[in-house]
């Protein structure tokens, strides 16, 4: 599978404050990953080095080139959403849509008017009247409208009720399964995204502790639900975390045979919410 990008040995330090600690992964083309992580764990300062915005110690390639000293070139190939509260809110959409007809070299300024023909969103609208919704509505259209390789998404429905976190979603994996893009989605709203990825990383602390596929999950970890009759024995066979819930012990395992969990209780394959909770805490 092409590797579209790739990051070995990435570190980052803010005065005196190490943010980012060697990081390595790759990103396949065809593909949706989820960078998930608690607020402050160094998701942005990741992409932010990706995209060329920052400097960082380490080797970064995007679609074969530096970011950092070749941004304005790879971002015709890039189209990233960080905050739908960035929009220019003195202009119009029709005028928006205009100015990024003139700014961006690859964008297409039918496939906006595509997305919006299914929107309430009003042409003559100023983009200050439009509810949070319809701005990211607005925003998504525009991205995906860009003749991009790489989609990414920091964090794109902050601030959103559910309702239009899940609305925003549903028209991001339509538009995904049409076009085949490559996406990389940041997010502390693990359960939100869940669906739709097909890779997961989990930041911590500036470290990344997972970087796996999706099915690789369901092979990798189970979850044990068990009495306290048993949950000795249990133990014996190392859980990566523990917790009690209604008066029975819960505990989740990495590479442990699902037959040898059984004969302690009810064994399942864990959510990836409960897998975040349990590695966070490790």
């Amino acid at each position: 599978m092409e590797q579209l990008i790739t990051v070995n040995g990435l570190s980052k330090s803010f005065g005196k404050e190490q943010v980012l600690k060697d990081i390595s992964f790759s990103i396949e083309k065809g593909k949706i990953y989820g960078l998930i992580g608690h607020n402050g764990a160094g998701k942005t300062t990741i992409l932010n080095s990706i995209l060329g915005l920052i400097d960082y110690e380490g080797e970064i390639s995007v679609l074969g080139k530096s970011p950092y000293d070749e941004r304005y070139k790879l971002m015709e190939d890039i189209a990233f959403i960080s905050d739908v509260a960035s929009l220019p809110r003195f202009l119009k959409v029709k005028q928006l849509i205009k100015m990024m007809s003139d700014i961006h070299p690859k964008y297409n300024e039918e496939k906006t008017h595509e997305y919006l023909q299914n929107s309430n969103i009003k042409l003559q609208a100023k983009i200050k009247s439009l509810s949070k919704g319809m701005l990211a509505q607005l925003h998504l259209a525009l991205v995906m409208s860009i003749d991009a390789k790489i989609l990414v998404l920091d964090e794109p429905t902050l601030g959103l009720d559910i309702i239009n976190r899940k609305n925003f979603f549903k028209q991001l994996i339509d538009d995904y399964m049409h076009d085949g893009r490559t996406i990389v989605i940041t997010t502390h709203q693990v359960d939100e995204i869940e669906f739709l990825l097909s890779n997961i990383m989990f930041v911590r602390a500036g470290e990344l502790i997972l970087n796996c596929p999706m099915e690789e999950i369901s092979e990798r970890y189970s979850q044990l639900l068990t009495n306290e009759e048993n949950a000795n024995a249990a133990r014996e066979l190392k859980p990566i975390y523990e917790d009690k819930q209604f008066g029975q012990t819960v505990m989740m395992f990495d590479k442990v045979d699902a037959e040898k969990l059984a004969q302690y209780g009810q064994v399942s394959i864990p959510n990836i919410s409960d897998l975040f909770v349990a590695l966070m805490q490790q």
